[in-house]
């Protein structure tokens, strides 16, 4: 297989390294292998096999990212331009929605006279609801009384009987305590004979 140029390698190098620019890709390089230096040369920083490894780490996530943006940014494309059709639609159907309610307004500008008039209705039925429910109170109230009334005449009523009947019943038995005495029978008998002998006096029989 034919190995690719030298000029095609470092061109790939400085393309998968961070940057818009081939400045700033070079000089991140640059800077890079500046502060290395200066690290060992410090003794700070000592290459071993972790460091290789992380550095090559680096490299191969910075390839990655640069393999991977170009799908993202047509798959954020793609995102940007379904959201932007999500809101046109949005706001058509807004729109028509509007439109809609405006044309029902226009076919609907009856609707306060009717308004009124079921408003009116409605408080003419509350007043005579009113009234019946009064009405209705009402006559319970003087049912009541009325009963109440009735109950109290008969109680009366059955009072008074009862004292007719007690009255009557004591003279009864003070009639008969007194025709059982002697003397009261004795009295009236020869009050009977003074009379009947006054009338045959005056000729009356």
């Amino acid at each position: 297989s034919q190995k690719p140029a030298p000029a095609e390698k470092a061109s790939s190098l400085i393309d998968s390294l961070p940057g818009n620019s081939v400045v700033s890709k070079t000089g991140s390089v640059v800077l890079g292998t500046g502060l290395t230096a200066a690290a060992i040369s410090q003794e700070l920083y000592v290459v071993n096999e972790e460091s290789i490894l992380a550095i090559g780490s680096l490299i191969l996530f910075a390839y990655i990212a640069k393999i991977a943006r170009e799908p993202y940014n047509s798959w954020a494309s793609s995102q940007i331009e379904k959201m932007k059709n999500v809101l046109n639609a949005s706001r058509t159907q807004h729109t028509e929605a509007v439109q809609s309610r405006i044309n029902n307004v226009g076919e609907l500008k009856d609707v306060v006279n009717l308004t009124k008039s079921l408003f009116a209705l409605s408080k003419e039925t509350a007043q005579t609801e009113s009234k019946v429910y009064e009405l209705t109170q009402q006559n319970a109230v003087n049912a009541e009384v009325k009963s109440v009334l009735d109950s109290w005449v008969r109680f009366e009523a059955q009072e008074r009987e009862s004292e007719q009947a007690q009255l009557t019943q004591t003279v009864i038995n003070n009639i008969n305590k007194q025709i059982s005495d002697e003397k009261f029978q004795k009295d009236t008998l020869t009050q009977a004979v003074a009379e009947i002998e006054q009338l045959v006096k005056d000729k009356k029989i």
